[in-house]
């Protein structure tokens, strides 16, 4: 059997083993999977470490640590190298690659070439092998070869490999690619000033005119310090047109930190709100069950309000700034952006650790868009829907949504039932406004109780000083003495029946009233079970 054979036999087998895959994805998930549990952890780690190794590699140029130094040394470096070869491991796949040269050859009827498949994955590999964090990885190994002392020079490349692990570091590298063509242009500037001026400080001030200046290298050390304004005063120009030059670079180098200072300023300000998603987003990833609520308007800010009152973890989503700036002065977790973005709502944790996602926006297209992507992440998870038109509520439903709410609806059949009694309006204005002593609860009858095939009208709700609101029965019961009814999943409400209604056991009661009134209906039927069980 040819080399080339047994490769592309080997490479299907990694491709099928499970065991095989679970590992890469243990390693990756170690190192490079900004959302893993992990990853944390494996960078606060990698931090001390390098922190240690440095402190003890300093601190042994003039005192002696003994041999275990030496260990402690070839473990970090041990370490190192494993860290250095399991990143290179899980760049790319080698398999993959493997398997898709055979199925391009077999595909153009061309015999398969291992050499051209080996070309490929040595241009992978050193694509990673020539990325700067991956050359900081290598030479930040270097110093433990002790031979070479002058190799200890690289021990500051162990310092850059904090790039690698704190956060806060790596947005500002990536401040600095994001404006490079300002700081390139920038830098140009600078070396052409301090090449003119270190030439002319040359000129009117080296030793031969009478100057302080022995070399050019000094003429370069005294305009770069110059330009920074710092001005250690070690060499002072004695000539007017040393002193000319000395002005003149001066004021550049005023220009040249206040050019530096507004791109770094203005570059932050830039990046401010992606600092504050990751913030947000790391704050996620240490929950579970949460909800995402999409849109931060009138209904939005009234559930916010109580998912926070009743100590719920969730996150708020909305484009406009203005409603973003309220939820994070009010306390809570806030983003600002597109909803219906699948990017954003994977970032904040939808198809991995969010339960829900409440659509409620007042742009039906913006909602069903949002349940779309949302759909798209996680098809298991929880979807409530805003719908503002009721046109729109096969649309959501058809697009994923579990529950698509009317609430103009709601509030219509509410006041078209309800009109007339200002007690009903006061229960609910009370509940809506949280009053705590006015409560919507939702009552049980037993089976075989005296409400047990009797009808609503048997109910002692003005005794009681109660307002019906609905009833919750199974699918199959009728609704003739009912005005409107939803169903639910496996359950059917019926809202506010009529007198004639006729309830059955393990239906459920949904009333307005004062929380003595509901407590007193709920000992009425507890009182009933106790005589019976004692009968």
């Amino acid at each position: 059997m040819a080399f080339s054979d047994l490769a592309i036999r080997f490479a299907y087998t990694l491709e099928e083993s499970d065991a095989y895959r679970r590992a890469k994805n243990a390693v990756y998930d170690l190192l490079e999977n900004p959302h893993a549990r992990i990853r944390p952890y494996f960078d606060i780690f990698m931090m001390l470490l390098v922190l240690s190794s440095v402190f003890f590699l300093l601190y042994s140029v003039k005192h002696h640590l003994g041999a275990w130094s030496g260990y402690f040394e070839d473990v970090v470096v041990v370490l190192f190298i494993l860290e250095y070869l399991g990143r290179m491991w899980v760049y790319d796949d080698i398999h993959r690659i493997i398997i898709d040269e055979y199925e391009k050859s077999d595909l153009i009827n061309e015999p398969f070439s291992l050499s051209r498949a080996l070309w490929t994955l040595f241009r992978s590999k050193w694509n990673y092998v020539s990325s700067p964090m991956a050359i900081i990885d290598l030479l930040a190994i270097l110093p433990s070869y002790r031979p070479l002392r002058i190799l200890r020079l690289f021990l500051l490349f162990r310092l850059f490999k904090l790039f690698r692990y704190a956060h806060s570091i790596q947005q500002f590298s990536s401040v600095l690619r994001e404006k490079r063509l300002e700081l390139v242009t920038l830098f140009s500037f600078l070396m052409f000033v301090l090449l003119v001026g270190s030439s002319a400080i040359y000129l009117f001030e080296a030793r031969e005119t009478g100057g302080d200046i022995d070399g050019f290298f000094e003429g370069i050390y005294w305009a770069l310090v110059t330009l920074s304004t710092v001005g250690y005063g070690d060499i002072t120009p004695h000539t007017l047109e040393g002193r000319l030059v000395t002005m003149v670079l001066i004021i550049s180098g005023l220009g040249v930190i206040s050019f530096f200072t507004s791109i770094i300023v203005s570059a932050f300000q830039e990046k401010m709100g992606e600092v504050r998603d990751r913030r947000v987003s790391l704050l996620l990833e240490k929950k579970k069950g949460y909800t995402v609520i999409c849109g931060f308007g009138r209904v939005g800010q009234v559930v916010a309000e109580y998912l926070s009152r009743d100590k719920l973890p969730f996150v708020v989503i909305d484009s406009d700034e203005d409603a973003v700036d309220l939820a994070r002065r009010l306390g809570y977790l806030a983003v600002q952006g597109k909803a219906e973005r699948i990017g954003l709502l994977q970032t904040l944790g939808v198809g991995r650790s969010a339960g829900k996602v409440l659509c409620l926006t007042g742009d039906d297209v913006v909602n069903v868009f949002v349940t779309l992507s949302t759909c798209q992440l996680d098809e298991e998870i929880e979807i409530v829907s805003r719908a503002n038109h009721h046109q729109t509520v096969n649309k959501l439903l058809h697009a994923g949504a579990n529950h698509a709410l009317e609430p103009f609806k709601i509030v219509g059949l509410i006041a078209g039932e309800y009109v007339g009694q200002p007690v009903a309006f006061e229960a609910i204005h009370g509940i809506v406004m949280g009053e705590d002593d006015i409560r919507l609860e939702a009552i049980r009858i037993p089976p075989g109780s005296w409400l047990d095939g009797g009808t609503i009208g048997d109910v002692p709700l003005t005794e009681m000083r109660l307002i019906l609101f609905g009833v919750i029965t199974t699918l199959d019961r009728s609704s003739d003495h009912v005005r409107s009814h939803f169903d639910l999943e496996d359950q059917r409400f019926q809202f506010n029946p009529g007198a004639d209604f006729v309830l059955l056991g393990e239906d459920m009661l949904l009333v307005f009233g004062h929380q003595y009134s509901v407590m007193r209906l709920k000992q009425k039927l507890k009182r009933w079970r106790w005589r019976r069980k004692n009968a």
